[in-house]
């Protein structure tokens, strides 16, 4: 089962139980929830012929009782609100209520209360409470998802919202997926702490009917770790297709505005990249910078083949045939042209900011010793004109992460020399980082310099080299992962909460910028991005 599976079908069972013509109003975050998973022209399939906001539909009083209306709103105090008031007046035939998660008595009472014309004619929960940006991958899409680093300076409500909005998509996602998981945290993290102590209250105690499931054999394993356990990673320069188009152009719910790197046709400036609907993207979004380009050149010759077919058309069969081939013809070509544009943009982007050189420091940075080498090969990048202020940054940050307590005279230098060459980044940015996420806050063994076995792994790769010297690091997960598959994580590190102990056998990964959520489940392995 995968995630975009699961919001895919409750987006189906929404839409296609109404017949008529339908209005779909939805929120600023389920518009996200439907738009990853769902067309334009499915949606007009479904006779959806109008989508909406659930604050523009507030501002007019157009009547409409030809249209049904087909709400999809996360439960949240403002939509009821929003509801309550187009209830009073309302502008449709009929209204059919579905909600992204779990309802109050209260919220469900403040509803009815407000149908006086009886309108209404269903309410339902649907848990697609997060956004499946393709079929093992999920976002929240939390605003400031940063907060938590700053809690002296931020009210603490703000922090609670995020907690709040992050367990209310891990329920969601469990529920849709018909799963209580047992529950792990990262022992040094409050926040990690918080959300799996309410979490774990939600599911087995609050809301313990709901997640009544079938019971399985091995239960899934929800791990939550903070982001700080490992500030490297997100530091690095990638080389794989999906990851580089993250770093150097943006991505944001399966969209990649190319605006902000060129100018271009009006029909290219925002492309989709899904896996679901994009068979080129799915079998290359994890490969090497080096093998996309060969692997579009033999969709480009495949393409100039079919081109070429398409000319030799001489009777009413061939042109026959060429019609009924269009679409496809059509799609073939989009498809090329969009990855030949991302690629060369990409290319451009990696030559202008010397990010081959830049990345082989990085790696050096995380993978190896050598503090002598890593300080001469960082101060000749920042003196190298080429290089971005942003690579210059990272690299500072790199380099204190890894020697912070080696030798700070050094470190000292480098920060000298980065405020000198890049004024708006201070050194007391690097600084915050060491604060929040140093040696002295982090618990897994980022460098592989704490544990005996993983020195003597990395002695190991050293000895024999490595395939790729831009992708030879492995993120700390890597490790987390392996850990829970073989059983050794460690409890007195990642406590259970609660006495829900059985351990499952396979590994869920979700990531967020700011939080890790790892679970563990059969035979699938899911990101939360």
């Amino acid at each position: 089962m995968v995630v975009s599976s699961s919001a895919r079908d409750y987006i189906n069972r929404i839409l296609q139980d109404i017949s008529g013509m339908k209005i779909l109003i939805l929120d600023s975050q389920t518009v996200g929830i439907v738009s990853v998973v769902y067309s334009q022209s499915e949606l007009l399939q479904k006779e959806v012929f109008l989508v909406e906001l659930v604050d523009s539909i507030s501002k007019s009083n157009e009547s409409m009782s030809h249209l049904k209306a087909v709400y999809f709103l996360r439960p949240t105090s403002e939509n009821i609100q929003l509801l309550r008031r187009q209830l009073a007046s309302p502008r449709f035939g009929e209204y059919h209520l579905f909600f992204s998660n779990i309802l109050k008595d209260t919220q469900i009472h403040l509803l009815a209360d407000s149908d006086e014309q009886e309108v209404v004619q269903q309410v339902q929960e649907f848990y697609a409470d997060f956004v499946a940006i393709d079929p093992y991958h999920f976002t929240l899409h939390v605003p400031s998802h940063y907060i938590y680093m700053l809690p002296a300076v931020v009210d603490p409500s703000t922090v609670q919202r995020f907690s709040d909005r992050v367990v209310d998509g891990l329920s969601a996602l469990f529920l849709a997926l018909k799963r209580r998981p047992v529950i792990r945290y990262q022992r040094t993290s409050d926040i990690a702490k918080r959300i799996a102590q309410e979490a774990a209250k939600l599911m087995y105690q609050e809301e313990s009917g709901l997640f009544d499931f079938r019971r399985m054999e091995v239960s899934p394993l929800l791990l939550v770790i903070d982001r700080r356990d490992d500030p490297v990673t997100p530091l690095l320069n990638q080389w794989t297709y999906q990851a580089m188009v993250h770093e150097l152009i943006g991505i944001q719910d399966n969209k990649v505005d190319l605006k902000s790197v060129g100018k271009f046709p009006k029909d290219q400036e925002e492309i989709v990249l899904s896996s679901e609907q994009d068979s080129f993207f799915k079998a290359n979004m994890y490969e090497n910078f080096g093998d996309i380009g060969m692997n579009i050149k033999r969709m480009v010759d495949e393409f100039q083949q079919v081109s070429k077919s398409n000319q030799n058309i001489q009777t009413i069969e061939d042109m026959a045939k060429f019609v009924d081939n269009y679409p496809e013809y059509r799609k073939m070509h989009g498809n090329v042209t969009k990855h030949v544009t991302l690629v060369t943009e990409m290319s451009k982007i990696v030559e202008e900011r010397k990010l081959m050189s830049v990345s082989q420091t990085e790696q050096e940075l995380a993978c190896n010793g050598g503090q002598g080498a890593a300080f001469e090969a960082v101060t000749n990048l920042l003196n190298n004109e080429s290089i971005s202020d942003v690579d210059r940054l990272r690299l500072v940050m790199l380099y204190a992460l890894r020697y912070e307590k080696d030798s700070p005279v050094q470190l000292m230098q480098l920060f000298n020399k980065l405020a000198s060459r890049s004024a708006k980044y201070k050194p007391g940015l690097v600084q915050f980082l060491l604060k929040q996420a140093g040696l002295d806050k982090r618990t897994g063994d980022l460098f592989g310099n704490r544990d005996l076995m993983n020195i003597a792994r990395n002695m190991a790769r050293g000895l024999k080299g490595v395939e790729n010297v831009y992708t030879q690091h492995q993120p700390l997960l890597f490790q987390l992962m392996e850990s829970i598959v073989k059983g050794r994580l460690r409890d007195v590190d990642y406590p259970f909460v609660g006495n829900h102990f059985q351990q499952g056998r396979f590994v869920l990964l979700n990531i967020n910028f700011s939080l890790y959520l790892i679970c563990e489940f059969l035979d699938v392995t899911w990101c939360l991005s």
